[in-house]
């Protein structure tokens, strides 16, 4: 062969494979044969006749000639979906070895896209986390420093897709979790408006904020990987909008001249580190010089969302986990006297300190007699955020800033300091609390050679452009392209 498999974004393996430069199969077992070397913890399940099963009848697509765009394209998947033929943790004891009895919206699309699943990939416990090290399995290392995090709590997604284990992936986004690790890994992953994609199957952290997402190389990628993921699911999630199947890569090749890119002041003052800035700055360059018009604008509530989500976060995520309590499913503790020390034992057995944390937050929030000073406010300062930028978007087309204030720290540096990795996602939650879509695109890298995201923010269904303003960024910029050292 030519060229390195996986070396090939997953646009280029679907034109190499409709061209029968090689099979499914063959890219299946050079992706297996990847994984099986690697050490960095990205994979929590692998089942390689599962997984060339799927090749097999990908092949058999293809062969016909009537083959979906992405047949026969790996993929893996976050342990937060569950699988029929792979288990689903969400990286977590409580439901360790657990098998489910049926598959998730997001991942029966991408079956019936003909892509080849690879396995599931770990992630923070429940998805709560910013580093992937809340993983009951074990944290993911970053393949551009594996001293480092690779961010949360789609870690291991994002560290496969930048080690080349995988050409894509997906990921769970509560917060950030698509994008703060897309940045940390240096690829693409976008965020798309809530109720885009099903949450049916998605294990649940908090229902109001969670929205799957793809993360793969590039803006080109992502655009054929939501295409396929997006899709009204009305019999299985009442928050899914009835809206029809869209093609967001249409708009891909079109020019972003006279496109309005506002710079919210509360992005770009203190507590960004002096790297993530000057690589921000080169990107903005790389788009004037494309044609965008670059206007200051005013976020003025975005400076509560940290306070804001970690109220409604954890209250849903109490209610969300009460279910696993040794009854239902999952795990049971094995000694115990009676039905209380069996709740009591399961949980505090089960879940891990970081889980526990949200989930006493959470619990405390909603008592008698806090609900209306904590919760209800909460919810209030949440609208305020959503008409913040609403007001903005009168003035500007996207929304352009950083996707953290800093690039991946080192693994344990937070340990003693949970607070410290909330406000590492202190400019990615404003969007996530208003529902829209974001994404987190190559920006260059600091000083210490790691990777910077910058993070562009789009009004309501507004994915297209977005993916849009992304794709002549990389179109003109190498950032993208650019691998860790020794995968």
């Amino acid at each position: 062969m030519s060229r390195d498999i996986h070396a090939m974004s997953a646009a280029q393996l679907a034109a190499a494979l409709r061209a029968k430069e090689f099979s499914a199969q063959e890219v299946a077992r050079h992706f297996l044969a990847r994984i099986q070397r690697s050490t960095l913890g990205a994979f929590l399940a692998v089942d390689e006749e599962a997984t060339l099963s799927q090749a097999r009848a990908a092949d058999a697509l293809l062969a016909a000639g009537d083959a979906p765009p992405l047949a026969g394209v790996p993929i893996a998947h976050k342990d937060i979906f569950v699988t029929r033929d792979w288990p689903t943790t969400a990286g977590s004891r409580m439901l360790e070895g657990y098998r489910s009895p049926f598959e998730s919206t997001v991942t029966r699309l991408f079956q019936e896209a003909g892509m080849v699943c690879l396995g599931k990939l770990s992630c923070d416990e429940f998805a709560m986390g910013s580093s992937n090290e809340n993983c009951a399995f074990g944290p993911v290392k970053n393949p551009w420093d594996t001293s480092r995090v690779p961010g949360g709590s789609s870690g291991g997604s994002a560290a496969a897709v930048a080690a080349r284990l995988a050409p894509a992936a997906t990921g769970t986004d509560t917060g950030g979790s698509i994008r703060q690790p897309s940045s940390f890994c240096g690829i693409t992953g976008i965020k798309p408006t809530y109720g885009r994609a099903s949450r049916y199957g998605m294990v649940a952290f908090a229902s109001s904020l969670d929205q799957a997402g793809p993360l793969a190389r590039s803006a080109e990628d992502c655009a054929l990987l939501l295409s396929a993921m997006c899709a009204p699911d009305p019999l299985h999630d009442s928050t899914s909008l009835d809206l029809p199947p869209e093609d967001f890569s249409r708009s891909l090749g079109g020019s972003i001249k006279g496109l309005r890119i506002g710079l919210p002041r509360e992005f770009f003052g203190e507590g960004m580190e002096s790297g993530v800035r000057a690589a921000l700055d080169g990107a903005l360059d790389a788009l004037r010089a494309l044609g965008a018009i670059t206007v200051d604008i005013s976020l003025p509530s975005a400076a509560l969302a940290v306070a804001v989500y970690y109220i409604i976060a954890p209250a849903e995520a109490s209610s969300n986990l009460s279910r696993y309590d040794g009854v239902k499913f999952g795990r049971r503790a094995s000694r115990y006297a009676d039905l209380q020390e069996m709740y009591e034992r399961t949980r505090a057995e089960g879940f891990g300190a970081e889980v526990k944390r949200r989930i006493m937050t959470g619990t405390y929030v909603l008592s008698h007699g806090y609900y209306d000073a904590y919760y209800l406010q909460a919810q209030k300062v949440r609208r305020q955020i959503a008409d913040d930028f609403q007001r903005a978007f009168a003035q500007c087309d996207v929304i352009a800033g950083p996707a953290t204030p800093t690039a991946a720290w080192p693994l344990g540096a937070h340990e003693s300091n949970p607070l410290a990795d909330y406000m590492a996602d202190i400019y990615t939650l404003p969007a996530s609390l208003a529902g829209l879509p974001a994404m987190s695109t190559p920006a260059g890298f600091d000083a210490a050679g790691l990777p910077v995201g910058l993070q562009l923010i789009g009004n309501y269904l507004q994915e297209a452009g977005l993916l849009q303003a992304a794709h002549q960024l990389q179109g003109a910029t190498d950032w993208h392209t650019k691998a860790p050292a020794n995968i």
